[in-house]
């Protein structure tokens, strides 16, 4: 999976490439490693060791390195180091879940899963104005909680400690972090109580949307899905491709299975490699064409 980041973020850092790298590698790594597994714990295992191999590699960086200027620093808190370390927290949280859960018994296991979604619920609730800045794209306080030097202001007190070296962190960047994790463990225990329930989401999960169909290729959707993900317009560019994937999954009632080997086809075409866009330019062009004539 190539990583996009936002044109902020690469300006920033055109004279930092060992970053980007760095985070360049944690996504291959990931992708090729780590969401091939099946089994969720063994999954979670290696998503950790992955994650936490990537913010150690980081770490060494601003060590040798540090930052030129603060809006550099911010950008590394808010946009570079939160990346691994949400995976970091989510495959955690995974993993936990996994331990804890109960060992037989659908209804046991139902229970087990509910409550860990009011949990979610109520971290939510517990962050709801910094959840709010972040995803409106405010920037006015960034340099109170993307910089180490504001942690005089805002003491550093980690969410849990997963990852604990307060000179490699900011006041509130594994805050967010942990904010991008919950969305995806979201996802996570729906799949579990799906798989519990089959047929029955609607039970625990009401529609906020109606019922609508894909009724296309399923290659023309991945298109589609992976051209959003590059143009960075959705939720200012900080979400993940796998999140994305299943956002277009719930709300398309339709099962996407080896993504990335859609997106290896896609880009292994002969001749033009968007057919599915440039199709819709062509329908839309048309549609226009005939309301003005």
């Amino acid at each position: 999976m190539p990583l996009h980041l936002p044109h902020d973020v690469l300006t920033c850092f055109t004279d930092a490439s060992m970053f980007t790298a760095a985070i360049q590698h944690f996504h291959d790594d990931l992708n090729a490693r780590v969401m091939v597994v099946p089994e969720a714990l063994k999954k979670a295992e290696l998503g950790i060791e992955v994650a936490a191999k990537t913010l150690a590699r980081l770490k060494e960086l601003v060590e040798q390195e540090d930052f030129e200027d603060v809006p550099q620093e911010i950008n590394f808190f808010k946009h570079l180091k939160p990346c691994p370390m949400s995976y970091l927290i989510y495959f955690s949280e995974m993993r936990s879940c996994e331990v804890r859960k109960p060992k037989a018994g659908a209804s046991f296991q139902t229970r087990f899963y509910k409550k860990e979604l009011r949990k979610i619920n109520k971290f939510f609730h517990r962050n709801m104005d910094f959840v709010q800045y972040m995803e409106q794209g405010h920037t006015y306080l960034d340099h109170q909680f993307f910089t180490r030097n504001a942690q005089q202001n805002f003491p550093f007190t980690p969410v849990i400690h997963y990852y604990d070296y307060p000179e490699f962190s900011s006041s509130h960047d594994m805050l967010w972090a942990k904010v991008q994790a919950m969305y995806r463990l979201i996802h996570y225990v729906r799949d579990a109580l799906s798989a519990l329930n089959p047929g029955s989401e609607a039970a625990f999960l009401p529609q906020k949307h109606p019922v609508m169909l894909w009724s296309g290729s399923k290659t023309a959707l991945v298109e589609l899905i992976y051209a959003l993900y590059a143009s960075q317009n959705l939720n200012h560019g900080l979400s993940d491709l796998s999140t994305l994937v299943a956002s277009f999954e719930d709300f398309f009632n339709i099962k996407l299975d080896g993504v990335y080997k859609t997106y290896g086809k896609i880009k292994a075409r002969k001749g033009s490699r968007t057919k599915f866009l440039e199709e819709l330019i062509l329908k839309l062009e048309y549609k226009m064409r005939q309301e003005e004539g």
